[in-house]
């Protein structure tokens, strides 16, 4: 298997997680808002590195994969922001998908320091 095919992958599992866990969350306003942001977030982590990988020149590619790293930020940030409420269970993954939103931050910061 090829890095390339693991980070689509890893992407596409970090977006699904993300859609299992705010399906789990309490519902409130501020749970529903914050919940959509996220979804659309992670989603995007994965559809850019696509893109990323079908770019056409070098400087498109830094450019997706900056958009990458910056939904991965906004994805980290609506995580914390997410309540789980009392559900240890939920608290876990939220810590999980909180440490995985960060190392994909990581790894696109890498790929463009390299890129660049």
């Amino acid at each position: 298997m090829s890095k390339q095919y693991d980070l689509e992958e890893r992407t596409f599992l970090f977006a699904q997680r993300v859609r299992a866990f705010t399906k789990a969350i309490p519902r409130s306003i501020e749970n529903q808002e914050d919940a959509r942001q996220l979804v659309r977030a992670s989603g995007s982590v994965g559809a850019n590195y696509i893109e990323a990988n079908e770019a056409l020149s070098k400087r498109d590619f830094v450019m997706r994969i900056k958009i990458s790293r910056k939904e991965s930020k906004e994805s980290r940030f609506f995580l914390r922001l997410v309540d789980p409420g009392d559900d240890p269970a939920l608290a876990e993954e939220q810590t999980r998908l909180i440490q995985e939103a960060q190392e994909l931050t990581n790894i696109f910061g890498a790929i463009v320091r390299k890129s660049e």
